[in-house]
């Protein structure tokens, strides 16, 4: 009878592995964009136009120094990473699976891709506990995770809040040290992911100085 019972629980234990399986190969892969919109102006999520607002930010143009929320529920103005390369991760939620699968990206990025003189942050509309949940889950404690719940000062400061939703648009930002933002990528459909690939690039550049 025990033993039957062993044999029982293995095979329940296999199928639901098969079956964990077939459920995440027929997960659809999420399309990677190189095209940018303009802050500011408008992208789609679905397929239907959500209009971005707020005072639209450019490259070579100077971060605001922003005020936003950090994990412990401190206040922290953008201005005080002066000093730093600043790789920037901005998605709606992280409850999302293109969101989810964006921060990995950056969590998961070796020191080939973006050295240790690279910060990266993230940037979403979650509250902070969510963030604390998402890093204790994941372990990426190598992101510093900034959220703009508040009055989303960050959206309306940079040209990237989602008119219906009150979200943050996707986007990847690069900042150099002096606080100039020298890639800025707004992701035409939200469902889409951002090519982070060339912001590591860029990022990596920016950190090994002139001339490298």
């Amino acid at each position: 009878m025990i033993v039957r019972t062993l044999v029982y629980l293995m095979l329940a234990a296999l199928v639901a592995s098969l079956a964990g399986c077939a459920r995440f190969a027929h997960v659809p892969e999420i399309p990677v964009t190189s095209e940018s919109v303009a802050p500011g102006t408008e992208v789609t999520r679905g397929g239907k136009p959500q209009k971005l607002l707020g005072e639209p930010v450019r490259v070579g143009q100077v971060l605001p120094a922003l005020a936003v929320t950090d994990r412990t529920m401190s206040v922290r103005s953008l201005g005080e990473f002066r000093g730093r390369t600043l790789l920037v991760s901005i998605a709606p939620s992280l409850d999302t699976q293109v969101c989810e699968r964006q921060t990995h990206m950056l969590g998961e990025a070796g020191l080939d891709e973006l050295p240790d003189e690279v910060l990266r942050i993230t940037i979403t509309r979650d509250l902070p506990f969510a963030h604390s949940r998402f890093a204790d889950h994941t372990g990426f404690e190598n992101i510093l995770y900034l959220s703009d719940y508040a009055n989303a000062e960050f959206g309306k400061g940079t040209g990237l809040l989602l008119d219906e939703l009150a979200l943050l648009a996707r986007a990847v930002m690069v900042v150099d040290s002096q606080g100039v933002i020298r890639h800025l990528q707004v992701v035409p459909e939200v469902g889409h992911l951002p090519d982070m690939d060339a912001a590591f690039a860029q990022a990596r550049a920016l950190a090994a100085g002139p001339g490298s």
